[in-house]
């Protein structure tokens, strides 16, 4: 599919540019052959005027009248020779009289009824202007001045051959790089559609595993009604619970499917981070209790702070939702310590403005949630923040779908923030930068 259309979009750049550089070619030619053309034109209509102004008339007076020949005539022959043009000269009654060339076409009267015409004449191909001299109200004949035409039509052959060799040249380069551009272009497109086919899959695993078991308690339970009440019941809470992570799992998708098509909600206010961290950290202490785990915060001020120097601009519900998934995430890789040594520790702090995302005079808020485990290999530290990617399970076995830090990534790009991790064997750490709603002081 993907060749196909990259074949597709070769061929239509290569069609367009070859389509505009034959109109440009075609401009050139013209363009070159009308202006040939005009000089040779204007040459003819030189050498009229300057062979006019040299003829000799004598007799006007008397009977006999007319043009003296060969005085017009004679010193006009060498100098016209070696310009390649030939001067001819026709009685009033369209008789040649004199000529420079040795096969010479007749002069027809009746076509000139213009003073200047220009024609081409016999198989010799030349470009000629008629002119007839009148002198007194008489006609004293016809002087017609003739220039070879292959001057026009080998530079113009040679121009077209040249023409037609660049534009070979220049579409099959375009083809080529066509080609390149396309596949260039297909790559993130083939990327997409490739995480898009794993994201399905990823998806389609994780709701039909619940499925499966919702189906098979249910089919259980009908097939046996008479069964034991507390069996049942049993029955009963493992398909709540299903239903519950069915559905954690269905909102989860949604707001990531919001979060790509820019839709997810706005509704931002000034919020104290260090409020938020507070309370997010009284909803997990029991969870960390049960496992064992020693939650802390720390809130690293520069002296003598005033209320506003912590807070931020965003939705609550969302910096919540971030800071829990993190914690969560933080418990899955943590080791029970002694109450004296924190397993996850939590700091905020004022930080420089590193990232695209603070503008002048605007500080930054970093928050740093650390573990105490055994670390993310280096190789997996890029993939964290993909959808449905889990590290490996003998190192957190309690891990999740996979969709909690794609989220917080969503909801930190979404508050034009910035995440990092690092990691050793020691632990790892996730930060989040902010920008802050208070401006430097």
């Amino acid at each position: 599919m993907f060749q196909a259309t990259r074949r597709r979009l070769a061929l239509w750049y290569t069609l367009v540019t070859a389509v505009l550089l034959l109109l440009f070619a075609s401009g050139v030619y013209f363009y070159v052959r009308q202006t040939l053309v005009e000089r040779i034109d204007d040459t003819l209509k030189h050498v009229v005027e300057v062979v006019n102004r040299s003829l000799v008339v004598q007799g006007l007076d008397q009977a006999e009248y007319g043009l003296n020949v060969s005085a017009s005539f004679r010193d006009n022959d060498a100098s016209v020779d070696d310009d390649h043009i030939d001067l001819e000269w026709f009685s009033a009654e369209g008789r040649l009289l004199w000529s420079t060339m040795g096969n010479n076409s007749p002069l027809s009267l009746a076509s000139q009824s213009k003073t200047e015409t220009v024609s081409f004449s016999g198989d010799r191909q030349l470009r000629q202007v008629t002119k007839r001299i009148q002198e007194g109200g008489m006609v004293l004949g016809y002087l017609r001045v003739s220039h070879p035409w292959f001057e026009v039509t080998k530079p113009i052959q040679q121009l077209a051959w040249d023409l037609s060799l660049g534009l070979t040249i220049l579409v099959s380069s375009a083809a080529a790089i066509g080609w390149f551009l396309s596949g260039l272009a297909m790559e993130p497109i083939a990327e997409s559609y490739q995480s898009l086919k794993q994201f399905t899959a990823d998806a389609s695993h994780e709701l039909r595993n619940p499925i499966a078991v919702i189906q098979t308690n249910v089919q259980q339970a009908l097939e046996y009604p008479e069964a034991d009440p507390q069996q049942q019941r049993q029955q009963l809470q493992v398909i709540e619970r299903l239903t519950q992570r069915l559905g954690n799992l269905v909102n989860d998708l949604l707001f990531l499917a919001r979060s790509d098509s820019g839709t997810l909600g706005r509704t931002w206010q000034t919020i104290p981070l260090d409020a938020l961290l507070i309370e997010v950290i009284e909803e997990q202490r029991l969870t960390a209790e049960q496992r064992g785990i020693f939650l802390s915060l720390r809130i690293e001020s520069r002296g003598e702070e005033l209320e506003e120097d912590f807070t931020v601009q965003g939705d609550w519900d969302q910096l919540a939702r971030l800071f829990t998934n993190l914690i969560t995430n933080a418990f899955d890789h943590s080791r029970p310590r002694e109450q004296t040594e924190p397993s996850v520790a939590l700091t905020l702090e004022h930080c420089t403005a590193d990232h695209g995302a603070l503008r002048p005079r605007q500080s930054g808020l970093q928050v740093t949630v650390a573990d105490n485990g055994v670390g993310i290999d280096p190789e997996q530290i890029p993939h964290l923040f993909d959808r449905f990617f889990r590290a490996d399970p003998s190192r957190s076995p309690n891990q999740g779908v996979g969709l909690g830090l794609a989220i917080v990534a969503a909801i930190v790009q979404h508050h034009q923030g910035k995440i990092s991790v690092t990691s050793s064997p020691q632990g790892s750490q996730f930060r989040v930068q902010l920008p802050s709603a208070a401006p430097l002081g």
